[in-house]
């Protein structure tokens, strides 16, 4: 609880109808988009305006009360998980587009836009903002730059950080910074990388400058089915290693096509042991030239089937439903948990029959949908929370999966970042010296460790007591509630 004075100092800032403190009013934020963690916070604090995000920094710095940066509460992590002694500090109302340059190709946004409303703002030039989350149409750019989140179009075009020119914050004791800068590079160390997936940690984001591409004169899909999901994911490997870099590559299992299909209607085979969607754009004469060598490597990959689009409206169909696989699978299990892990490209096939091989041995069903060009996981575990001992099972086997993760050369995040969830993980995948390293990193941004507390980086105490200081089974399995 906080105590009245600082809540009364709180209301001093911003209007009574920006500060909740109620809580019926502050249950909506006791998580984000991973429901297996919450907590109620003291109060939520909705600033309008930078001036107001210092003041409510440096009241929280000189309390010493703990503060959690939210967006849209889309993170699949547990990154904007409140702390019950403090606040959350939600930009929501951060949703102007301040500057859309077709000269330089970038944008000026503040972290409550939504990531599809840049591309919407910059169509008109002819322009669009490449990463493209599935949650796209809701999640914020300021909660993108903390994930460094990626999207179907990642492998392309890049990560958040290769598309983030400038980012402008505050630190923890109310001092304003700016990551990066206008140019093309900027002096001293490359701070702007540090920031692009810090997760809430160093300071809080109050704008940002993104880069704008030149939306392709065309672009066209294949939709391929492969009667084995291993063959499918040897063809990830073959159509990289063809030399051929499409817009997007990504896949989907039996399961996940299945469910997407009753969602949306794409016209993907439901007979498919697995699909994979393969984007070329460009021009019309270079999209026709990689679609051929395209199809040419899937056929002699094994796939059974081959679609390519006649038309964008076509495109887009069969995009909505890659997009659309987290709420599609929502529809047919009460709960799942959807895991995020990046593993080599060559692993692929060994690491989907092993998943099988769990997944028949834990007796959960997992759809699984990945982003399959840069070896982004993204299994989805479907369970009961209300069925004694579902939960424990699905953590665990999440927990197994994460570890084959580092085992085969990986690493337990993509693109969702490590929040909550995966902070036992880091024990695993880090030796106490690198983790003591992140940790300098935040001290020299956050000395009395305020901002996101608990998350992204354990203590070595914290690994100690959770006895996970290398892989071993069960070595991630998640704590019942977060300790701070």
């Amino acid at each position: 609880m906080l105590d009245q004075k600082f809540t009364s100092a709180l209301a001093t800032i911003v209007p009574s109808s920006a500060l909740l403190t109620e809580p019926e009013d502050t249950r909506p934020y006791e998580c984000d988009g991973l429901t297996l963690y919450r907590e109620q916070p003291g109060a939520v604090v909705l600033p309008e305006n930078e001036a107001q995000v210092v003041a409510i920094l440096k009241l929280c710095h000189a309390a010493r009360v703990p503060v959690v940066a939210r967006g849209a509460g889309t993170s699949l992590s547990g990154g904007s998980l409140p702390v019950a002694a403090g606040v959350v500090l939600s930009l929501a109302k951060f949703r102007r587009i301040v500057e859309i340059d077709p000269i330089t190709r970038t944008a000026i946004v503040e972290p409550g836009v939504r990531n599809l409303a840049i591309s919407e703002a910059a169509a008109p030039y002819g322009l669009f903002y490449a990463p493209d989350p599935s949650s796209q149409i809701a999640c914020s750019i300021g909660g993108n730059v903390a994930e460094n989140a990626g999207g179907v179009h990642c492998l392309k075009y890049g990560l958040t950080v290769h598309n983030v020119r400038k980012v402008r914050g505050v630190l923890i004791t109310g001092d304003i910074v700016e990551f990066g800068a206008d140019a093309l590079d900027a002096p001293g160390y490359d701070l702007l990388a540090l920031i692009c997936g810090s997760e809430g940690l160093l300071a809080v984001i109050t704008q940002i400058t993104v880069k704008l591409l030149p939306k392709p004169a065309l672009a066209q899909v294949a939709l391929a089915a492969f009667d084995d999901i291993e063959k499918a994911g040897a063809a990830v490997g073959k159509v990289i290693a063809a030399g051929i870099i499409p817009g997007g590559l990504e896949m989907m299992d039996r399961d996940a096509t299945r469910a997407v299909e009753q969602f949306v209607h794409a016209g993907y085979p439901l007979d498919a042991a697995a699909v994979l969607l393969v984007e070329a754009d460009g021009t019309p004469a270079e999209v026709a030239a990689e679609m051929a060598e395209i199809r040419e490597v899937l056929t002699a990959s094994g796939a059974t089937g081959i679609r390519v689009s006649n038309d964008e409206a076509q495109r887009l169909l069969y995009w909505s439903g890659r997009k659309a696989a987290f709420p599609a699978v929502g529809r047919i299990s009460p709960d799942y948990y959807c895991i995020d892990g990046t593993i080599p490209r060559a692993a692929l096939p060994g690491v989907l029959r092993q998943i099988e091989i769990w997944s028949r041995e834990y007796e959960l069903p997992c759809a699984n949908v990945f982003h399959a060009g840069d070896g982004n996981l993204h299994p989805l575990i479907l369970f009961d929370a209300n069925r004694p001992g579902d939960r424990d099972r699905t953590v665990e086997f999440g927990d197994r999966i994460l570890e084959l993760c580092i085992e085969v050369g990986g690493t337990i995040t993509g693109e969702h970042g490590v929040g909550i969830e995966k902070i036992r993980g880091m024990c695993a995948q880090f030796a106490p010296a690198a983790l003591e390293r992140f940790l300098g990193i935040k001290r020299a941004f956050d000395a009395h460790g305020l901002l996101n507390p608990g998350k992204g980086v354990p203590t070595l105490a914290r690994c100690a007591e959770f006895g996970a200081m290398h892989v071993h089974h069960g070595a991630l399995r998640h704590p019942e509630l977060p300790r701070f």
